[in-house]
């Protein structure tokens, strides 16, 4: 994780670009910060990359924090930014349970070898994204995007069918075309 490279955009070579202003990048550094103060441990600190040439820009390095717990600021909060947070439990059902009292739901992923376990997880989390050992839920953009509970904002998801019809005007068009013509009559029932 250390060794992703921040810088602009326009540098193919970076993994990470800046954030969107510096509103964000500090209230990201804000979040590592009150985790930090509140005993979690930064294995790998993002909160001030070395960018030549663009030390003002809003950036955040790739920031791993271990041993945060439900009760800490950062655990509640989604952090649209680079950082991973690891939340250590004894068992996948105290994972499950904790992935599901939470007030998001956007994504989440399962490591396993297990497929009974992985189906399960699948099948019972209370989650809008899925990911089983793939590090992103939705890997491609035509899959539907979007989370459950306070992750959905609105009544549609970002990608997949969702945004088609977002950006669709859609139109339902019911016809019968009986044999004889419409001299038959007209007929008020549904024909079945």
């Amino acid at each position: 994780m250390a060794g992703l490279k921040v810088g602009p955009y326009s540098d193919p070579d970076n993994d990470f670009g800046p954030v969107i202003t510096r509103e964000h990048q500090q209230k990201i550094i804000d979040y590592i910060n009150h985790a930090e103060q509140q005993s979690a441990e930064i294995v790998v600190d993002g909160r001030a990359p070395d960018v030549a040439g663009h030390e003002h820009g809003f950036y955040i390095g790739g920031t791993l924090i271990d041993r945060v717990t439900p009760d800490m600021e950062s655990y509640h909060a989604e952090i649209f930014g680079p950082v991973l947070q690891v939340i250590r439990v004894d068992s996948m059902q105290a994972a499950m349970d904790l992935i599901d009292a939470h007030e998001y739901g956007n994504g989440t992923c399962i490591f396993t070898r297990d497929g009974e376990a992985a189906r399960y997880f699948s099948d019972h989390i209370k989650v809008g994204m899925v990911g089983i050992n793939i590090p992103l839920p939705v890997p491609v953009a035509y899959h539907s995007f979007g989370g459950w509970k306070r992750s959905l904002f609105g009544d549609l998801h970002a990608y997949g069918p969702d945004a088609v019809r977002f950006y669709t005007k859609r139109k339902t068009i019911t016809q019968r075309w009986p044999s004889a013509g419409i001299r038959e009559g007209v007929l008020f029932s549904m024909p079945t």
